[in-house]
């Protein structure tokens, strides 16, 4: 890893152990530096909105060397802006007052090629089968088109997403809100191996830091600022996962939702964001997602019904299509005048028909064959643009 110097690591990595992230003390930082900061912290100077005399007791037991060297001992590094492996992505996080200052990365991968083609898939730690089956398909389609899932590593919807994109072969980032060396919750051990050796584990917390409750909250702002677009599947009105989009939509990240039954209560916070969060879309496929979040010009293949033999006429042979009689026949004039049409034009439609099934000729003229009444009769394909010339 090139980039910063020892010392300039060393001190990143105390001023992690020091800090809550995304804190007012982003704005000393941003103006005077990471070692400028930490010497005012340890005079104990004033610095609007913190509380320096608790940053104080913290910094009298920081030891940024040894978190480095306890973060080795599980094959973990500390990326930093300034580093070749930070993501510009993340520098976005200064829009929101939010800026952070270092990851702790485990995985083989470089953290910004990871993420350079990147979706985050959120939702609730409780899903029905609907949710946990569409978090899989989705996450495992963008892994086949050599998309990065990002999640956060907890039961439900994040771990769905993951275990997908592995069984796809793709890679996958975890976004923990505890240290690089702790697993949270315990039952996702194998999995954050499997994820660490596939693709990346990161968290902006300390060795040892244990996971609690606002820091679920910060962390959903790394997932949306490392990924182009955040897809929210089945989660609460109360769902944490709203953050993760709120967080999306203020870094001019894609904001898109998966619907899902009106009548489900984990679905309802999915359908208060299509209303309320701005510019968000519904996607229901991964080339949706892609459409959105990939380079212009990959569009998602438009969505049709079957393809009915009726859909293949041309527009005057299916009008005069329309004008044959269901049950009695009649005669090729008649059905010219009925469809508007010359009798020069009839006849060849009529053999067309014909040659198609659709119509039967009689000795009294012609009507519709029975494939011609099952036609006429199936419902019209709603996506079915009409022919300029129709009329």
């Amino acid at each position: 890893m090139t980039g910063l110097s020892d010392e300039a690591r060393i001190a990143r990595a105390t001023l992690l152990r020091v800090s809550e992230a995304a804190t007012p003390l982003v704005h000393h930082v941003r103006a005077h530096g990471v070692e400028a900061t930490l010497a005012d912290i340890r005079a104990g100077a004033l610095i609007p909105g913190v509380d320096v005399a608790a940053l104080k007791t913290r910094l009298a037991e920081a030891d940024g060397a040894d978190d480095l060297a306890q973060a080795a001992r599980v094959d973990a590094r500390l990326v930093c802006p300034g580093d070749d492996e930070w993501p510009a992505l993340l520098d976005d996080l200064v829009r929101i007052d939010a800026d952070c200052f270092g990851l702790w990365v485990r995985g083989p991968e470089r953290l910004d090629d990871v993420v350079a083609r990147s979706v985050a898939i959120v939702g609730t730690r409780t899903p029905t089968a609907y949710g946990e089956h569409v978090a899989g398909d989705l996450a495992a389609g963008l892994a086949d088109r050599g998309w990065t899932v990002v999640s956060g590593l907890a039961y439900g919807i994040d771990g769905a997403a993951h275990r997908a994109a592995l069984a796809a072969g793709g890679s996958t980032v975890g976004v923990l809100a505890c240290g690089i060396d702790v697993v949270y919750p315990s039952g996702h051990r194998s999995l954050v191996s499997r994820v660490a050796e596939q693709g990346l584990v990161v968290t902006e917390y300390s060795p040892g830091a244990a996971p609690q409750r606002h820091r679920f909250l910060v962390r959903n702002r790394i997932i949306a600022a490392l990924t182009l677009g955040t897809v929210m599947v089945e989660a609460a009105r109360r769902s944490g996962a709203r953050s993760t989009l709120n967080h999306a939509r203020d870094l001019l990240r894609h904001t898109m939702v998966v619907p899902g039954p009106v009548t489900s209560a984990m679905s309802d916070g999915c359908h208060v964001a299509l209303r309320e969060v701005t510019g968000s879309v519904v996607v229901t496929r991964t080339d949706e997602i892609v459409e959105q979040c990939g380079h212009l010009g990959e569009l998602a293949d438009p969505l049709s019904g079957q393809v009915r033999p009726r859909d293949r006429l041309g527009p005057l042979v299916r009008r005069v299509f329309d004008a044959v009689p269901v049950m009695r026949a009649a005669p090729a004039e008649r059905i010219a005048v009925t469809a508007c049409v010359s009798t020069e034009v009839v006849e060849p439609s009529l053999a067309a028909l014909r040659a198609l099934g659709l119509v039967e000729r009689l000795p009294d003229g012609w009507r519709m064959s029975r494939a011609g009444r099952d036609e006429r009769h199936a419902d019209a394909r709603p996506d079915l643009a009409l022919p300029l010339d129709w009329l």
